[in-house]
């Protein structure tokens, strides 16, 4: 089954510039200091709250709510948290005495009418332990103060939970049953294991695509092009002279900077479930190409007879039935997960398709020199930076973490992201990386791969060794900044790029080699190879 080599070059620099436009790493915060004004009893910083509750001594499901600046400070563990009876407040705003019996109680009061101090003042007055505000929406909203608010007074904790968790305990209480809740601030741990494994996938996925012509080598191609019919053989050595390689170039490198900001501005101001999801059927497309190229070229490396069995299709025509069953368990995958990219496993799949994705654009983009590669990697390294640090300056917000959160999409995530779960997080969630941050230093590193192989260099003086090392690097401190900045989204090629392209520069300055790396072209060392080989 082939394409035409124009018409599949095209479709892989499509599928390209869609998947660099994450180039982030980041994890949620489980406490932020937030944008509201700090005064004396008024400087809490926002943490996420957990809210057990019981419906007649049955435990129901965990409610998430967040605390307010004044107030109280909630125990950290569960077993330290005290269980309350929940209470409306009567007038419900609790912005009046409350004709209620809150003594020792959870007040429950509906946000509006009066600031969140005053709130807390009533409740606190007519004896409440504890005050749980219910929001007008689902968002977790920000509750401060005002500078004369007298909020050093207040010394019972204040939580704030979405509509849905209070239309819940409202339905409860209505019916006479007796609600108990319990409130804990846990804290998220610095660091988890995930950031370990997402390391290791990010590193041995830019590896695994270096080397991936040694498990798909030349010879191997001629076998299989040798199995064509005698007309379509006599082609042979011109069709493999147009596989689909895309060269990228100095004027191609800055334009797909720009394409992807555009394309990163449209879905920041169009965001929506159903862009989203047209970017997941994109996503599942290049994630079954990459899969059916993956899983043939391994299976095909241990057993070079599979490919003999053909079928005559229509339409299709001539058809290897390995590729043809390959191409239907890849799709059938690619739809499992896009059904069920909700449930808790979705990761897997997600990063098993994206791997595999980039794997194969990894062999069809390539870098000829170092000259093309400064271009492209310096343009993505202010992309990066300014998509993340400087785009709220004029958005008032950081585009490119609002684009990779998925905001105003309906509950959807964009799918151009590694993630793994946080598996000792007591709040869950993920740590992610984007795919520009493999694909961009990865080029690189392909690069360095094929130079050594060309001009016959061993480990220790090549360049694919070293590179590979400041790729490693260069993730631990893009995770170290993460660690340092709580969480907040970080510009990984603000780490990537220096400690690759900075690493190959340096060693080809070191080395002499700076001006040939510079223009170096693959074709002119293959011909000079095969002519000393002569």
């Amino acid at each position: 089954m082939a394409f035409s080599s124009r018409r599949s070059r095209s479709l892989h620099t499509i599928v390209f510039c869609i998947f660099f436009l994450t180039s982030l790493s980041f994890a949620e915060e489980a406490s932020h200091d937030g944008d509201s004004p700090k005064f004396p009893g008024c400087d809490h910083p926002y943490n996420l709250v957990k809210v057990k509750n019981w419906v007649n001594g049955a435990g129901g499901e965990t409610l998430t709510g967040i605390t307010a600046r004044f107030g109280a400070l909630l125990p950290k563990e569960e077993k330290n948290g005290v269980r309350l009876t929940a209470v409306f407040s009567n007038p419900l705003n609790s912005c009046s005495p409350s004709s209620s019996m809150l003594s020792s109680s959870v007040a429950i009061a509906v946000r509006g009418d009066c600031d969140f101090t005053t709130k807390a003042k009533v409740a606190q007055s007519g004896g409440a332990a504890a005050l749980l505000v219910i929001n007008d929406n689902e968002e977790l909203a920000e509750m401060g103060c005002e500078k004369d608010s007298s909020a050093q007074n207040i010394s019972i904790p204040v939580v704030l939970i979405p509509k849905s968790g209070g239309e819940s305990l409202n339905r409860s209480i209505l019916d006479g049953q007796k609600v108990d809740l319990l409130f804990y601030a846990p804290v998220r741990p610095p660091v988890d294991l995930s950031v370990i494994f997402l390391w290791m996938m990010a590193v041995g996925t830019v590896v695994c695509a270096s080397l991936w012509s040694e498990i798909s080598g030349p010879e191997e191609a001629g076998e299989r092009y040798n199995e064509l019919s005698p007309k379509e053989t006599s082609n042979v050595s011109s069709f493999i002279a147009e596989k689909d390689y895309l060269d990228i170039d100095v004027k191609s490198a800055v334009v797909f900077v720009i394409t992807a900001s555009a394309f990163l501005l449209l879905l920041y101001f169009f965001m929506s479930s159903w862009f989203v999801w047209l970017l997941i059927v994109l996503f599942c497309i290049g994630g079954i190409e990459g899969m059916h190229n993956c899983i043939t070229t391994v299976i095909l490396r241990i057993c070079k007879n599979c490919r003999r069995k053909k079928l005559n299709l229509p339409l299709l025509g001539e058809t290897s039935l390995l590729s043809l069953i390959v191409l239907f368990c890849c799709v059938a995958f690619a739809i499992f997960w896009a059904t069920n990219r909700q449930a808790s496993y979705s990761w897997a799949g997600q990063d098993i398709l994206g791997i595999c994705l980039m794997i194969t654009v990894l062999q069809v983009a390539r870098l000829p020199n170092i000259k093309v590669a400064t271009v492209l990697l310096c343009c993505a390294f202010v992309y990066d930076i300014f998509w993340v640090f400087l785009s709220p300056i004029i958005f008032h917000q950081s585009v490119m973490i609002v684009v990779a959160r998925g905001d105003n999409s309906g509950g959807e995530t964009i799918p151009m992201l590694l993630r793994i779960p946080r598996f000792a997080d007591p709040w869950g969630g993920y740590d992610m990386i984007g795919f520009g941050d493999i694909l961009f230093p990865g080029l690189l590193v392909s690069f360095s791969f094929r130079y050594d192989k060309t001009n016959k260099k061993g480990i220790v003086n090549g360049y694919f060794i070293w590179l590979t090392v400041g790729y490693g690097v260069g993730l631990f401190l893009t995770y170290l900044g993460l660690y340092l900045m709580h969480g907040h989204g970080q510009p990984a090629l603000l780490y990537l790029v220096p400690c690759t392209l900075g690493t190959c520069v340096l060693l080809a300055r070191v080395r002499g080699e700076l001006e040939n790396l510079w223009n170096y072209s693959s074709e002119e060392a293959s011909s000079r190879g095969s002519s000393g080989d002569a």
